[in-house]
């Protein structure tokens, strides 16, 4: 048969006697028109470009949106395009057999064909902002609203009713191109583009002016809005290049938190300032929050209404395709073709159309595509809004945290815990609790319409299905709080066993010399134990919610189904019965949500912060302190130096008292007054360099000049001053070495002089300096005073405050205040107080250790020797870094294998952490879960064949229907019953695996650690280590089981719904080919991206949580300095790269979801269209519909899980690698009972050609070294830093490789000796005192094995009877974590105490005097002297007068011994190196 435009089989088709206007092929040749005409305009332009055309405005993103109107176009074009395809299939059903009449179908086709044309230009046109091209649209749209007018009134004419289709299609269509007409009119009116004179100018937004905008979600059309299109440039090209900071740029300015902040604290204050509000009433944080974010979440939970009302499309469809699959014995698989030529009876009616089973798979599958795109611009809308409320929330924190007081923290009123839990918890907490907001709202619509849903299909019984739902709800409500208790009290165990991790690892030395290593992890191990009791428990709520969630559908499935059979006169069929069971999966979703938020839920109040005791610390002060001179300000630990100059910096709050201030501009000899405290809005910018070294994480130069201007010369000078030249030397990267937080990778001393090369690189007239000496040798502290306090700011006239305990230095002071128990006891000069206070004078002077005027010879020599020191270990550096040089261009070749790794799972890592929770336990959890499904998929299999039985039933037997009956639920229930256990047993057997694998790895990392060698802990941060114990061991104990559970569960649901539709019909395995191909592409793209995201979310968290710490500790400095601008603006840039982090994290989850979200729509109508065309079964195609729809909601989550599970093995890898670490070597080849009791009863050392190195990779420290040391004597060890002389310390206890040579105590060699035996026999003081948080009792002896009046002897020795007898609970007393509660000195002298304790014959005394006062040095000496006059004392000498009095004395350099006599004998050589050390130290 030939085609013709108007048929050939009919010649009145070109009848035109009665009007043109009357023949129905020329009115649709009419409609055809305009899509000719778009086409033919708009493909030339389209083809050819207008490149040269564009827009003069230069923009890197082709993403702006020019033109108003611009989503309404979107969604109006998209109805346009749904209409036609709807008109395109009610035409075809025009197509007979015999006949071709072009003109029913080709209009429809080629207005689909216009209409895509139509916004792709319109997409084309505005990205190249040229607006005078719209006019072929605006003319396409009013001839195509005339011609479509025509024709509707064509169709009225002729007595075409509502009730056809073809009329509602016409009559849509007139209405969409009529709105179409009017946004391009409004165009026209808003940008003047034609018509007018002067066309209006428009500016790109200013973030895409910006290159370092790469977030454009704001920004581009709806399309890629919705489907976030503009993210697979990042995510494909994640495969070949890791993601970094500079990859996913900044962020918009309407999301940054400064943006917000001032959005909130503007909606905060209008509360405050609301006349109706009540006087002195707290405005309220939830209202302001309302106020400034409100709008989108009202907009988010808009998307969430839609899209929980599109969701029931899917049960709605399943009951009428079924219904229609079993009305038709054959099942149509076109459309019935009509008679198109009489009016009365040509149509198709809309009843009839939205009938057709193919019509409603296609209908199904828009529906799932439109119910998942709203749902993920919900979810996109909420999380967009909490990340810029969490911005918002921490710069008012922060700025809480800058006006905080100093008391506040000191007295613990603020802790930092509480700072960084606000900071890391809180916030984020309330933003999920946004993101729950809209499924809330969302709850009660979903379950109302659920009921009334199931009502409709099955009466009376489905009340029962929803009452069971209704009455477990509670259930879950109550586990829900249970676990969120459990969390908690999780919680609290964690942090007190990382409490004793922390102090395991701090005084892991103090541990291995002492042999203390098992009690300490025994400790750690009770602790562990407790917070494993409170994750089992975590673990059986979980279990049990996860078990609910899975169980309260087949339950509600099962009393629904039961009920109905006894109770109603109708039979089961499979329409209801599977149209029931997909809406009962809708309604457990509520409850699940309903847990969620219970766990999530989070308390906001408005706080206050308290301001001080209100006790004096100080007390009538009037002091007066000279410009341009320096003042010192001196007295006991304790008497009140510091506070005094925390008081004038107005960091303590005033009792009494006004300050008064007069700065003379230039007379230098009058005073300025300074009474109790400056306020703040007084105080002057001043450099202030704390007694407890505060450092930026950031680099040693970054620290030094502390946002100054870069000043080479003035920089070079302050780090000389410093003595800082030798060290940046040494360090890896010279100044620019990134300095840990607090300052972990560098030395007490190190710390404290950059501290105070900060406070001199400043360029301010007042300085304060608290305490700058105390970590600090006497060399340094000579050149400190003589180059940088002497010299360098005297030179510059500048007003200097300085607290020290040196008393030396006071014949340096232009004026010196003396403090007592917290009062000034003097004030004056030197002289003054010569005259007027004799009895002090005296006191200081017995005191003083040094006269001036050596002051520059020894300062001199001291420069000598470290010249002479470092150039050997500069070379040294030199040759590691040409070594790091070869290691990098390694890297570079090793850089396409290492993006392979990338993109491969951690299998063996997986199977590792599997097999830790025990061979028995994995087998039961695969078995069980296999056993699970294969359970679900037969209660669904047996209610398909139960309804089909019922349908297909033809003996009306009652006695056989009854059996029949009852055999099917007896056969339904036990299925269910097998399936609810099943689901106990596998959430169970996932959480004990886990629990078991967490506990097994646990265990091993901390003996593993634990029994490690010294040099580990030297090389190892202490905080890389403590993190596998804190985030690494939280991963593995709380978040690995729930992800791999619902990683299997999942998975299995989606293997079981492919196969089960795969089962109903054959067919769709072909289709699911192309969808398998598809699906392996997005996870593998999603997977490398998800992960190089995530890890820049934790990577970028870590420096805001460590600035709100360093800003927290560093409060004083920051304040006096002024600084707290920068610091602000500092906060605000690590708060928007952690946002923008974790915002393109969210944005590539929403990719994925959209992406899977779409493939499951599209199995779902490959599944209908397959079953509907080659199925027999109803019961089949329903089940088929069913699985299909379970595929669309757990797609995306098998993909999520497998990242997640991706990134959180990361943490087992980790583990895994210390776990690859050696351990030290406790054995020897000596039992322990071979060795005496009373083992070394003498105190004999023969040391006998030793040769010691850290590791046997490097060189030797000490090189054959030869001594004797005889029992009872006192021997001194002197030598320069890098001598090797705490390594000799350190060999007598095994703590390094003694790979030659050996050291003989009272005739046994210690490398025989078992570790443990050799290191109990041994008693050292370290130069950094340490305690331990517990009691006094427990610091002296943890083993338990002295008596009370020992351990009083003891303290009586130490000279700390009388105060610990004053201490509640006496050796009971309470330690607090790191002693804090003691000062220096008494944590010192406690460390003798221990040592004498332990009754042993030999003491080692490493530099234990190195960082405490006079006093107490002189006590120390005192006791050694008599206490220990029977055992043999080794004492690594700081200050070399303090060995004058030994017996012996040892000098050494560089691993030699180079002197070796008594003090008289070294000293007569005055050449000698001991007489130099002892001139200097005079």
């Amino acid at each position: 048969m030939k085609v013709a435009f108007c048929g050939s089989d009919n010649a009145s088709a070109y009848d035109i006697s009665a009007g043109v206007l009357k023949n129905v092929c020329f009115v649709d040749a009419l409609n055809l028109v305009p899509h000719v005409f778009l086409l033919f305009i708009t493909f030339p332009i389209l083809f050819i470009g207008w490149g040269s055309q564009s827009s003069k405005v230069q923009i890197h993103h082709n993403t702006w949106l020019h033109f108003p109107g611009h989503s309404l176009r979107w969604i109006l074009t998209f109805t346009l395009l749904f209409v036609h395809v709807c008109e395109i299939a009610e035409e075809l059903s025009y197509l007979q057999m015999n006949s071709r009449h072009l003109h029913l179908f080709l209009p429809a086709i080629m207005g689909f064909v216009a209409a895509t044309t139509a916004i792709v230009y319109y997409h084309n046109i505005e990205t190249s902002n040229f607006p005078k091209l719209l006019l072929a649209l605006f003319l396409y749209w009013i001839m195509a609203f005339v011609t479509k007018t025509i024709k509707l009134i064509r169709y009225c004419e002729d007595g075409v009713s509502f009730s056809q289709l073809r009329f509602c299609i016409t009559g849509i269509m007139v209405i969409l191109y009529g709105l179409l007409m009017a946004v391009e009119i409004n165009v026209i009116l808003v940008r003047r583009y034609v018509f007018f004179m002067n066309p209006q100018k428009v500016k790109p937004p200013e973030d895409l002016q910006d290159l370092g905008v790469r977030f454009l979600q704001p920004f581009v059309n709806l399309l890629s809005k919705a489907t976030y299109w503009w993210m697979n440039t990042l995510i494909i090209s994640a495969h070949k290049k890791p993601i970094d900071l500079k990859a996913i740029g900044k962020l918009p300015i309407a999301m940054r938190a400064l943006t917000n902040y001032v959005c909130l604290k503007e909606a905060y204050e209008e509360g405050r300032d609301d006349p109706q509000s009540i006087e002195n009433k707290i405005p309220s944080v939830w209202l302001a929050m309302y106020k400034a974010f409100g709008r989108p979440i009202l907009l988010s939970s808009t998307f969430r209404y839609l899209a929980d009302l599109l969701g029931f499309a899917g049960p709605l469809c399943i009951s009428r395709i079924v219904q229609g699959f079993q009305n038709d014995t054959n099942p149509p698989h076109v459309f019935s073709p009509l008679r198109p030529l009489d009016p009365s009876d040509s149509y198709l009616s809309s009843q009839d159309f939205l009938g057709n089973v193919y019509v409603l798979a296609v209908l199904l599958f828009l529906a799932l595509i439109l119910q998942r795109t709203f749902l993920q611009a919900s979810y996109y809308v909420t999380i967009e809004t909490g990340i810029n409320l969490r911005g918002a929330l921490l710069a008012m924190i922060y700025n809480k945290i800058l006006r905080l007081s100093t008391s506040n923290l000191s007295m613990g009123e603020m802790t930092l815990g509480q700072i960084n839990n606000l900071v890391a918890i809180e916030t984020n907490q309330l933003m999920w609790f946004l993101f729950l907001c809209p499924n809330l709202w969302a709850m009660p619509v979903q379950i109302i319409m659920g009921v009334i849903l199931l009502y409709y299909w099955l009466r009376n019984s489905a009340l029962v299905g929803a009452a069971v739902i209704l009455l477990l709800a509670p259930i879950q409500y109550f586990i829900a709080t249970k676990l969120a208790e459990a969390q908690k009290s999780t919680l609290d165990y964690s942090t007190e066993r990382l409490k004793k991790t922390n102090e395991i690892l701090k005084g892991i030395k103090l541990l291995k010399l002492y042999a203390w290593e098992h009690i300490f992890c025994t400790s750690v191990e009770e602790t562990r134990m407790k917070e494993l009791i409170s994750l089992k428990t975590f673990a059986l709520y979980t279990s049990l919610s996860i078990f609910m969630n899975a169980a309260i559908p087949i339950a509600a499935v099962l009393a629904t189904f039961v009920t109905y059979a006894y109770t109603s006169d109708e039979t089961l069929r499979p329409a209801e019965a599977f149209a029931s069971l997909s809406l009962f999966h809708i309604l457990v979703t509520p409850l699940f949500l309903l847990s969620t938020v219970v766990r999530f839920a989070v308390k906001v109040t408005n706080g206050y912060f308290s301001w001080g005791s209100g006790l004096a610390t100080l007390s009538n002060i009037n002091i007066r302190i000279p410009t341009g001179q320096m003042t010192m300000i001196v007295g006991q630990v304790g008497c009140g130096k510091s506070s005094l100059l925390l008081a004038i910096l107005g960091e303590m709050q005033t009792l009494e008292g006004k300050p008064k201030s007069s700065l003379p501009a230039t007379t230098e000899n009058l005073f300025y007054w300074w009474c109790f405290t400056f306020s703040s809005r007084n105080r002057y910018s001043v450099a202030y360099a704390a007694q407890k070294p505060w450092l930026l994480n950031a680099t040693v130069e970054e620290n030094i000049i502390f946002g100054s201007p870069f000043n080479k010369q003035r920089y070079k000078a302050v780090t000389d001053a410093c003595s800082l030249q030798p060290d940046i030397d040494l360090l890896p990267f010279g100044d620019q070495t990134e300095i840990g937080e607090r300052g972990i990778n560098l030395s007490g001393g190190q710390r404290q002089r950059i501290c105070v090369a900060r406070a001199l690189y400043q360029n301010t007239n007042i300085v304060f300096l608290d305490d700058p000496f105390s970590a600090l040798d006497i060399h340094l502290s000579d050149h400190l005073m003589q180059e940088g306090i002497l010299k360098f700011l005297q030179e510059d006239k500048r007003t200097l405050i300085l607290v020290t305990h040196k008393l030396q230095y006071l014949p340096h002071a232009d004026w010196i205040i003396a403090m007592k128990d917290g009062y000034v006891l003097r004030e004056g000069t030197l002289k003054d107080i010569q005259t007027k206070d004799t009895e002090l004078y005296e006191h200081w002077k017995t005191l003083m250790n040094r006269q001036d005027q050596e002051l520059e010879k020894a300062t001199l020599e001291r420069k000598t020797l470290r010249r002479a020191m470092y150039p050997r270990e500069s070379k040294a550096q030199l040759e590691d870094e040409d070594e790091e040089e070869e290691e990098e261009e390694d890297d570079d070749d090793n850089m396409s294998t290492a993006m392979r790794l990338r993109t491969k799972m951690p299998w063996k890592t997986c199977w590792r952490y599997l097999t830790s929770g025990g061979f028995f336990l994995l087998f039961l959890m695969i078995f069980s879960k296999l056993l699970k499904h294969s359970v679900i998929v037969a209660i669904d299999y047996w209610l398909a064949k139960w309804t089909m039985d019922n349908e297909n039933k033809t003996v009306n037997s009652t006695n056989f229907k009854s059996s029949n009956k009852s055999c099917n639920v007896a056969v339904f229930s036990t299925l269910c019953g097998a399936g609810i256990i099943l689901c106990l047993i596998t959430s169970l057997t996932v959480e004990w695996m886990g629990l078991t694998a967490a506990k097994n790895v646990h265990h091993n990392l901390l003996n593993k650690i634990i029994l490690g060698p010294i040099r580990f802990f030297d090389t190892t941060p202490l905080g890389l280590i403590l993190n596998r114990f804190s985030a690494d061991t939280n991963i593995i104990d709380q978040h690995i089981p729930p992800t791999l559970e619902s990683l299997t569960r999942s998975t299995l649901l989606c293997l079981s719904a492919i196969g089960m539709i795969s089962y109903a019909t054959p067919w769709f395995l072909v289709a699911l080919v192309p969808l398998g191909v598809a699906f392996y592409f997005i996870q593998k793209y999603f997977r490398v991206a998800s992960k190089d995201l995530q890890e820049l979310d934790d990577s970028t968290q870590l420096p805001l949580l460590c600035h709100f710490s360093e800003t927290a500790e560093g409060l004083t400095t920051i304040r006096a300095f002024r600084h707290e601008a920068r610091f602000k603006q500092r906060m605000l840039e690590l708060t928007d790269t952690n946002n923008i982090a974790y915002l393109f994290l969210s944005a590539a989850n929403r990719w994925l979801e959209v992406r899977t979200d779409y493939l499951g729509a599209c199995i779902v109508l490959t599944a209908a269209v397959t079953s509907i065309t080659y199925g027999s079964d109803s019961g089949l195609l329903g089940l088929g519909l069913l699985y299909a729809l379970t595929v669309t909601n757990y797609l995306n989550w098998v993909v999520r899980n497998l990242a997640d599970l991706e990134v959180q093995m990361g943490a087992v890898k980790k583990v895994n690698s210390f776990l690859n670490m050696e351990s030290e070597n406790y054995e020897g080849t000596m039992e322990p009972s071979q060795v005496p009791e009373d083992w070394p009863q003498e105190g004999e050392i023969k040391i006998e050609d030793l040769c010691v190195r850290y590791e046997n990779n490097l060189k030797p420290v000490l090189k054959h070294v030869k001594a004797y040391i005889k029992p009872g004597q006192k021997v001194g060890i002197c030598g320069r830093t890098g001598s090797g002389k705490s390594s000799l310390s350190l060999a007598f206890f095994r703590m390094v490789d003694i790979f030659d040579g050996k050291i003989v105590i009272d005739g046994i060699d210690i490398c025989k000796l078992p570790l443990h035996t050799l290191r109990s026999r041994l008693s050292i003081i370290l130069q950094d005192p340490i305690l331990f948080s517990g009691s006094i009792r427990f610091n002296l002896d943890p083993e338990c094995k002295c008596t009370d009046d020992r351990l009083w002897e003891a303290l009586e020795i130490a000279q700390l009877k009388n105060m610990v007898k004053s201490l509640p609970g006496g050796l009971d007393a309470v330690v607090t974590e790191g002693g804090e509660n003691f000062s220096v000195g008494q944590r010192q002298l406690f460390c003798l105490a221990r040592a004498f304790v332990r009754k042993s014959s030999i003491l080692i005394m490493d530099e234990a005097t190195a960082s405490i006062d006079m006093a107490t040095e002189n006590i120390l000496q005192k006791v050694v002297m008599t206490a220990f006059a029977d055992r043999t004392v080794v004492t690594i000498a700081h200050r070399v007068h303090t060995i004058l009095t030994a017996d012996l004395v040892i000098v050494m350099k560089r691993g030699n011994i180079l002197e070796n006599d008594t003090p008289e004998n070294l000293l007569s050589q005055e050449d000698g190196i001991f007489a130099s050390f002892v001139r200097a130290d005079m």
